[in-house]
């Protein structure tokens, strides 16, 4: 089955828990494929994510009750993405970016750098024709401010030169407005992680 047949926001709930673990580390492809194995309730199918690459999100110094994660596949018509996150605020909406440094260790995740732009474009949607390659819009929670979002995305690569492979996945405290210079007016970094290689 393939990771596009939709994962619950149910069933992604339990495969957060149980790939969340107490230590700061990004969860490579192999543990998260792993603990998917475990993860999913019975009552839901549970996800092939052999195919796919995740970004295990973790909170920035004060933040640290946010959590989640996104993940990447390969589809014929361009990259398929689940994000997922939670203890962000009720009834939110906060930008989400693919940004050009795989290193979340700054404690307001400025060690990730700006949004990837390999292409040198103007910051825009995901529906942009052209915007930045890291351009992913935004995330919008529910009463429990939980987030989670799919879609397919035309512009982002798993391979090659412009391969976001490597690099962050970066949650940001206020909503993108698609159009502000150069980022958004998206405001600080409240969660990041790192896009795990295969």
């Amino acid at each position: 089955m393939k990771l596009k047949t939709m994962l619950t926001a149910a069933s992604a709930a339990v495969f957060l828990s149980a790939c969340s673990g107490e230590g700061e580390h990004s969860a490579t492809h192999s543990e998260v494929a792993e603990h998917s194995q475990h993860a999913m309730h019975a009552s839901y199918e549970q996800p092939d994510t052999s195919g796919a690459y995740v970004a295990m999100l973790h909170g920035t110094e004060g933040n640290e009750n946010i959590h989640g994660f996104v993940m990447f596949e390969r589809d014929e018509d361009g990259v398929f993405v689940i994000a997922h996150a939670e203890g962000l605020p009720a009834n939110s909406v906060h930008g989400f970016h693919v940004h050009e440094f795989g290193d979340c260790s700054a404690p307001d995740a400025t060690s990730a750098g700006g949004h990837f732009n390999p292409h040198g474009r103007d910051h825009g949607g995901p529906d942009s024709e052209a915007r930045h390659v890291g351009d992913l819009g935004n995330l919008r929670t529910d009463d429990n401010g939980i987030a989670h979002l799919e879609m397919l995305d035309h512009k982002l690569e798993l391979s090659g030169p412009n391969s976001i492979i490597g690099k962050a996945v970066v949650v940001h405290a206020q909503e993108d407005d698609l159009t502000s210079q150069p980022v958004g007016n998206a405001g600080a970094r409240i969660a990041c992680g790192v896009i795990a290689a295969d």
